[in-house]
């Protein structure tokens, strides 16, 4: 399969990685957002030998190239962008958006799906994993379900995106301006659809009462961090919590708990004994709790170079391709598809 790769982030990177280790795909084409990309060999930007793919910053040449897929992982997601790949025969599958669109805001991108005969997927880890598909996973062990969790517990000084952690997360900055900053609601977009995806296939009250929620811890003493000195007083913290109430009862909580370390926090934030980590909890007859690890660096350096969670995230949209290759025209969740696994490595096919 003809698989296009859309922007060379941290998770483009390690998509394109993937793409040329999977047996079934062969990467054909790759849009950069760079101009200083542009016309360079796709093996020189992922740190490897040349692969004979060149780069482009044209839109227009990635629509008109014969592809079967494009891993769609830009920071920001663009419809319009989605919507031209669509009508262009090209399935799509991305990290940044649509896991369970409702079907006012995934209406112009079924229509792009039926004009060009092409599927819709958002996948990735957090959301699209840990959030939802995990915890649905492992209700179908328990019976008479009254809740579900997924939660990420992570120190942010291993996400190597200075910008997006100081300008966006707002990291460092005024605890009023984190609280007033656009994070929430970037975030929630995902987030919400999880809660979403897991009320409606659990069956708990279509009128659910969803929640969203953000905390900021301050540094109490100078904190040096990939991003510069977080300050005393400054955000070196951040919790959002996304929950659906059924009456009185929290049925599903959804949280990310994100930390520059664990030392000189107000209030005084940790990991706990069990450190980094996803969590996935359902309750019901039986109870279920899993603690999932190596999606997380070991050292703060380790990450900056090669993150897990980024890497899974990636890896988790790559290896979707072909069940989305082979699944009917539209919008299609993990609902609508079949069990998604991996590939061997080389050395033992």
């Amino acid at each position: 399969m003809r698989v296009i790769q859309w922007a060379t982030g941290g998770v483009g990177r390690a998509a394109i990685e993937g793409i040329l280790l999977h047996p079934d795909l062969e990467l054909v084409g790759c849009w950069v957002h760079s101009g200083g990309k542009h016309g360079t060999d796709v093996g020189e930007i992922v740190g490897t030998e040349p692969i004979g793919v060149r780069a482009t910053t044209s839109v227009e040449e990635i629509l008109a190239l014969e592809a079967d897929a494009v891993l769609y992982a830009p920071l920001i997601p663009d419809r319009d962008q989605v919507a031209a790949l669509l009508r262009s025969g090209k399935n799509v599958v991305t990290p940044v958006g649509w896991f369970y669109p409702t079907e006012k805001d995934g209406a112009p991108l079924a229509a792009a799906c039926a004009e060009g005969g092409t599927t819709l997927h958002g996948t990735g880890i957090n959301p699209g994993g840990i959030t939802e598909l995990h915890p649905l996973v492992f209700s179908a062990l328990s019976s008479a379900v009254t809740f579900v969790r997924g939660e990420e517990f992570s120190d942010i000084r291993t996400y190597n995106a200075p910008d997006v952690v100081r300008h966006i997360m707002m990291f460092g900055g005024l605890p009023e301006e984190a609280m007033g900053g656009p994070m929430l609601g970037l975030l929630s977009g995902g987030f919400i659809q999880s809660v979403r995806m897991c009320l409606d296939t659990l069956g708990f009250a279509a009128d659910a009462d969803i929640r969203t929620s953000q905390e900021v811890a301050v540094a109490t003493a100078r904190i040096e961090t990939p991003i510069g000195v977080i300050e005393p007083g400054l955000v070196a913290g951040q919790r959002f919590v996304w929950e659906a109430f059924v009456r009185a009862d929290c049925v599903v909580r959804i949280a990310v708990n994100w930390l520059m370390g664990e030392e000189h926090l107000e209030p005084a934030w940790s990991f706990g004994p069990e450190g980094e980590r996803f969590e996935v909890e359902v309750r019901g007859d039986p109870d279920t709790f899993v603690t999932i690890k190596g999606w997380q660096p070991g050292t703060v350096e380790e990450g900056l170079v090669r993150n897990p969670g980024v890497v899974a995230t990636a890896q988790h949209c790559v290896n979707s391709i072909p069940y989305v290759v082979a699944a009917e025209p539209g919008i299609r969740t993990y609902l609508d598809l079949p069990l998604i696994a991996g590939r061997a490595h080389p050395d033992l096919r």
